[in-house]
């Protein structure tokens, strides 16, 4: 083994040892950031998978060309395969972890953080059937997702809410493009003031997925999450919520609202989550 590869893996070992794997995500999401942050994208750039998979691998990391192939690349969509010296794995191998845990626990997020920074809808995708030492190579992908038409469909769900004689919220959960759940409130019908929307559609994810950790997943919600449907995507541990309406405008319309923003209630937990607000905003707040 290369002697500074080695220095790697055993700071590596080092981290494992003796950091919560939270830890670790946090300093790594701090340390691309900070990059980013050093290397500006050049002004003009088209935030595409592909250059969001260039900065990653090859300014950032510097890996080889011929450590990564790529099975697939269209506007939206880049997928591929990597074969580079990991010192993770070899970490991993040593201590006798699972990379699959290792892996989305401390550098799902973190990586996302470093592709937020370039676009928040490109979204990176990690498939843990395909992950070493399991086999021989890691799939991973950047898709880019369309904001406005998730909450399209959130909207819809808005809509229905409405006819059915509840309140009239609606969300949507999506793992990359692909959605996973919609869902509106049924507090009202269902004589339970929890079954809020996004309670609902988390709930959806997690039947439909079977898995309670939903990291990677976004929600897509047509009024900013209350506390209590912040909290829970706190602990489904999702990657990122996105709303139209805030709890301020809506409670400006005399909306009864609990004035915390998701994204305080984020900022105070002990996950790594994005919060973006604003999307189709106008049509949104048309529904209250």
């Amino acid at each position: 083994m290369d002697p500074m590869f080695r220095t790697r893996v055993n700071e590596q070992i080092s981290r494992l040892t003796t950091l919560p794997l939270s830890g670790i995500e946090a300093q790594v999401a701090a340390k691309r950031r900070r990059w980013l942050d050093r290397h500006p994208r050049p002004p003009g750039a088209r935030p595409t998978p592909r250059a969001a998979f260039d900065a990653l691998f090859f300014e950032y990391l510097g890996l080889a060309a011929g450590d990564l192939r790529v099975l697939r690349e269209d506007e939206d969509t880049i997928v591929w395969r990597s074969t580079n010296a990991c010192p993770t794995l070899e970490a991993c191998s040593h201590l006798g972890l699972d990379t699959r845990v290792v892996c989305r626990a401390a550098y799902e997020k973190s990586t996302q953080a470093f592709v937020s920074r370039i676009d928040p809808r490109l979204r990176f995708l990690r498939d843990y059937q395909t992950i070493r030492p399991r086999r021989d190579s890691c799939q991973e992908r950047i898709v880019r997702v369309d904001f406005e038409q998730m909450m399209r469909v959130a909207i819809r769900e808005a809509r229905e809410s409405r006819r059915e004689g509840n309140k009239g919220y609606g969300a949507v959960i999506a793992l990359g493009d692909e959605i996973i759940a919609t869902a509106h409130d049924t507090a009202v019908t269902d004589r339970d003031p929890s079954r809020h929307a996004e309670v609902n559609a988390v709930r959806a994810a997690i039947a439909r997925l079977d898995e309670t950790d939903l990291c990677g997943c976004v929600l897509f919600s047509t009024c900013e999450p209350c506390p209590m449907c912040s909290s829970l995507a706190v602990w489904a541990n999702l990657s990122a919520v996105v709303f139209g309406a805030s709890i301020a405008e809506t409670s400006a319309r005399g909306k009864a609202r609990i004035t915390i923003p998701a994204a305080e209630v984020v900022a105070r937990s002990p996950v790594l989550m994005e919060v973006h607000s604003g999307v189709l905003a106008s049509a949104c707040l048309a529904l209250y």
